[in-house]
């Protein structure tokens, strides 16, 4: 059983899955609108947040951002629809533990609960293994990615690992450490995406009892925890520029000096980092420290994204099939010609991790052993139609007005849906705005 926040404004629907999850034994809270959950959530604790993107005084993503800012861990699943899905898959790319499309399908539904739920409960910043359900690749481009990983590997060199999310950049990690003469020692990993200011610093360096309001006993940073070993800071770019300043001299000096503490304490860490965009423009807008760069850019490695990686996604399909009759205890042997066709002309935004999803639901769905279109997202089946539509990469009227249509969705999300403001922004009248909100079918 489990404490979930439902945050969603379609109150029949609401209730509809009050009622369903209560009946398998969870405990829910219904709310409708942002504000009150900003609220309640720093009230009282949850262990999952279900939360609606459309929102009438904001989106899910207002909600993701707050828990982030309070250090908060609690997986958040967002609910949209297929329209939406692009920016659900944004969404896990900022933090979300996953997301699930209207009509929301109760098996479905449950699983991705209990993914979102295990996955918390196993959270832990120290990662000791590697993850055996993983497969590389036999393209060429897999070739060359794993010669660079196997050249840098029993070296020191710092390294950044540059790639879409969702391209497996820990694993990477992992590979470098465990191919590392460091292999015995710990391999820590650190998502810095989830840490606020204060917590960044005194998750990497430590403190002592007193250090801040909370600090009641001494904690050992992760560079401690790491000693002789690897540390591994996903999603770098967030790091706020104190604590770069920081972790720069931690990593010239080889010291690091615990908040609150004059105490120094030497470190032996080899750094590899991972970031999804692109730090050099970061530098140009001054968020992002230009010699700590160049320090952790030693050696780069760049990620190739899953439609880029050729014949290999067939691999990872099968790959993630078997995984998926293991885990759902299901017996899907193979996949029909039209959904095999899908899922190989699909584009794939969010990478391996949304393929294991998309998978792992299709094997759910699936009544006996090969697997149907049906039992895939209809969101895919329409993101191909549009990619294989005649004409459609030439049709220069067809792309203006699919990048008029983003342009639109995007300044309504965020202004949170004022289409007065947004007008204002697009220098439109708010006639001309609702005529295209139609025209586009954006609510």
């Amino acid at each position: 059983m489990a404490r979930i926040l439902i945050l969603e404004d379609d109150t029949t629907f609401a209730q509809i899955l009050e009622g369903f999850l209560t009946k398998n034994k969870h405990e829910v809270t219904l709310i409708t609108h942002v504000k009150h959950a900003l609220k309640l959530i720093e009230e009282k604790e949850f262990e999952l947040f279900l939360i609606d993107f459309r929102l009438p005084d904001g989106t899910g993503i207002d909600v993701l951002s707050h828990i982030q800012n309070l250090a908060i861990t609690t997986p958040l699943i967002i609910m949209t629809s297929f329209n939406d899905v692009r920016t659900a898959v944004k969404s896990m790319q900022m933090g979300a533990a996953d997301y699930i499309t209207k009509p929301v399908n109760p098996d479905e539904l449950l699983m991705v609960i209990k993914n979102s739920l295990s996955k918390n409960d196993s959270k832990s910043l120290i990662v000791k293994d590697i993850d055996t359900d993983f497969i590389r690749g036999k393209s060429e481009i897999a070739d060359k990615l794993f010669e660079y990983i196997a050249l840098v590997a029993p070296t020191d060199m710092s390294v950044i690992i540059q790639g879409e999310s969702g391209t497996g950049k820990e694993y990477a990690a992992r590979t470098l450490h465990e191919q590392s003469k460091r292999a015995a020692k710990p391999f820590v990993a650190i998502d810095c995406g989830a840490l606020s200011k204060d917590l960044a610093a005194s998750e990497l360096f430590g403190h002592v009892k007193g250090a801040f309001t909370g600090a009641l006993n001494d904690k050992k940073g992760q560079f401690e925890a790491a000693d002789g070993g690897t540390l591994f800071l996903d999603e770098v770019g967030n790091l706020s520029y104190e604590v770069q300043i920081k972790l720069l001299r931690a990593l010239q000096e080889r010291v690091i000096q615990p908040l609150g503490s004059t105490k120094q304490i030497p470190v032996n860490v080899r750094i590899i980092t991972a970031t999804n965009d692109d730090l050099a423009n970061s530098i140009q807008q001054g968020e992002f420290r230009e010699d700590l760069f160049h320090r952790l850019n030693e050696f780069k490695i760049q990620l190739p994204a899953l439609r880029d990686r050729g014949g290999d996604l067939e691999l990872f399909i099968n790959h993630f099939i078997l995984l998926s009759n293991r885990d759902l205890e299901r017996n899907v042997k193979g996949i029909s010609a039209e959904a095999k066709a899908l899922l190989l002309n699909y584009d794939w935004p969010g990478n391996l991790r949304e393929l294991s999803n998309v998978i792992k639901r299709m094997v759910l769905l699936s009544a006996g052993d090969i697997a149907q279109i049906h039992a895939l997202p209809d969101e895919m089946t329409i993101a191909v139609h549009q990619q294989t539509a005649p004409g459609s990469s030439f049709d220069l009227k067809a792309v203006n007005e699919q990048n008029e249509k983003t342009l639109i969705r995007d300044t309504l999300i965020r202004v949170k849906y004022n289409k007065s403001k947004a007008a204002k922004i697009l220098n439109i009248d708010r006639k001309t705005l609702y005529a295209k909100m139609e025209r586009y079918g954006i609510d």
